[in-house]
């Protein structure tokens, strides 16, 4: 009979917790069977997943989800700062004015991409926390934004790189979807999308290497090292990539998520040099160095890419990993430095212009 009780409550439990994953619409959907039969044809899906394809070396320390699980629950209290950040107000009325090409970081990975007169959101997770129930999740390490979604003009088109809740998060879609013309996706996030409410002619999906010409501006999607999923059962089942943004007057490259590999070396020989990278650069560690670059391998993917100006991003606004919060930033100074690479370290909200002479470089987290 006890058994029987525990077999029962553990098929309840179980049962639970997939009609919360299938019913709470935060996690996302799955694709549909055409639109797995599309995604079935990319070169990176391969035995029903998407895969990293380069032939990479073993850059993970030994260490398996016990260690890992041991110091998230021993804690570093440097891994938010002492109290909370107060980001630069963002004026809407500064937006859109002029051709020039400008960033505006969001905080974590999310940036306002000005280019030749067209207004790109990348990665906008505004959100309070990075999880499904921002409520449980950790928060965010500012109370206010630069700019609120309601105060932002028109927004020509919404870049993901991947659905990781950092960087797809439900809220911020649900009040962006009435802001924006375009959402431009990797294959299979769509579906996550048309949950949501976003009409399927305002998404765009797209494989890595797959082209758009958009308002004069040619986009790509390109490789990244990463990993995709936003429940227990749908890991991998959707791309990760980068973006490549070309106007007639600049060159950008964000980054998404990624481990180093050969690709930035690829991309740059392909469409570098750029005049501005947005490059990944924290919620790193040793033990997954394959998904996330440490600092120094930052800078080199920079070098890699034939990067002229480079603003970190992922980092200052959420904790991800076990490293002080400052240390991404500082360790990508020094990386720099001794690669001879330019860095801007903008503050939350402070719009770093492409070709100005001189970019934010004040160490305000001190």
């Amino acid at each position: 009979m006890a058994l029987i009780i525990i077999a029962g409550t553990i098929l309840a439990l179980i049962a639970a917790a997939y009609s919360v994953m299938t019913l709470y619409p935060a996690f996302g959907a799955r694709t549909s069977r055409p639109e797995r039969m599309v995604i079935s044809r990319s070169h990176q899906f391969q035995q029903g997943k998407f895969v990293y394809p380069y032939p990479v070396g073993k850059e993970a320390s030994p260490g398996g989800g016990l260690s890992i699980l041991r110091d998230f629950i021993k804690g570093n209290p440097r891994s938010r700062p002492e109290r909370l950040l107060e980001p630069q107000p963002l004026q809407p009325c500064s937006i859109q004015q002029g051709t020039a090409t400008r960033a505006t970081w969001f905080g974590h990975s999310a940036v306002l991409l000005e280019m030749e007169g067209v207004t790109l959101f990348l990665d906008p997770m505004l959100g309070r926390a990075p999880s499904p129930f921002p409520f449980i999740g950790g928060k965010r390490y500012s109370r206010q934004l630069p700019a609120g979604v309601a105060d932002l003009p028109h927004i020509d088109a919404v870049l993901l790189s991947h659905d990781h809740y950092d960087h797809l998060d439900y809220g911020t879609i649900k009040q962006l979807q009435h802001k924006t013309s375009m959402f431009i996706v990797p294959l299979g996030v769509g579906a996550h999308l048309k949950r949501w409410g976003v009409p399927r002619e305002c998404i765009r999906e797209f494989d890595w290497w797959d082209e758009l010409v958009f308002s004069g501006l040619t986009l790509t999607c390109a490789p990244a090292r990463h990993f995709s999923g936003r429940s227990l059962l749908d890991r991998n089942t959707t791309l990760w990539c980068s973006w490549i943004l070309q106007g007639k007057q600049a060159n950008v490259f964000f980054s998404g998520d990624s481990g180093y590999g050969p690709h930035f070396a690829e991309i740059g020989r392909k469409y570098g040099p750029f005049d501005l990278t947005l490059m990944e650069c924290g919620q790193y560690d040793r033990r997954w160095a394959d998904i996330h670059m440490m600092p120094e391998q930052t800078a080199q993917a920079q070098t890699d890419l034939q990067g002229k100006l480079m603003i970190p991003i992922h980092w200052g606004a959420f904790t991800l990993a076990m490293h002080d919060w400052t240390d991404p930033v500082e360790r990508v100074l020094k990386a720099a430095q001794q690669h001879g690479l330019r860095i801007a370290t903008p503050r939350i909200g402070e719009t770093v212009v492409v070709g100005a002479a001189e970019a934010p470089s004040l160490h305000w987290w001190k």
